[in-house]
């Protein structure tokens, strides 16, 4: 079970994009980084095709961060906490936050 998961709310808590929230749109098939919206845009150069139908020009794109770069964010505190997994007594495995141990997934 992951510790972030994809819809999550985040925030970046190093990198040039510091301090800002937003959403978890994907997790890269390794699980190391993630693609959080609104977090890490680039500006890419792309070449025009006649034939395609393809405009060329300059193009913003979200890329992907590390995952030791987010943390979950508590609403309860309105920072972000670090997160843990235990197993409820019916055996569901669960997220909770350590700060609170409130549980995440519901």
């Amino acid at each position: 079970m992951n510790k972030i998961k994809k819809g999550d709310d985040v925030i970046v808590i190093a990198g040039a994009s510091k301090g800002v929230r937003g959403t978890v749109l994907n997790l890269e098939d390794d699980g190391d980084r993630v693609l959080v919206e609104g977090v890490n845009v680039v500006k890419k150069h792309t070449k025009g095709n006649p034939n395609q139908g393809v405009q060329g020009g300059i193009v913003e794109q979200e890329r992907s961060i590390d995952i030791s770069n987010i943390m979950l964010f508590n609403p309860a505190t309105g920072k972000g906490d670090r997160v843990g997994i235990k197993t409820l007594e019916d055996g569901t495995r669960v997220r909770f936050f350590k700060s609170n141990n409130e549980v995440v997934d519901i």
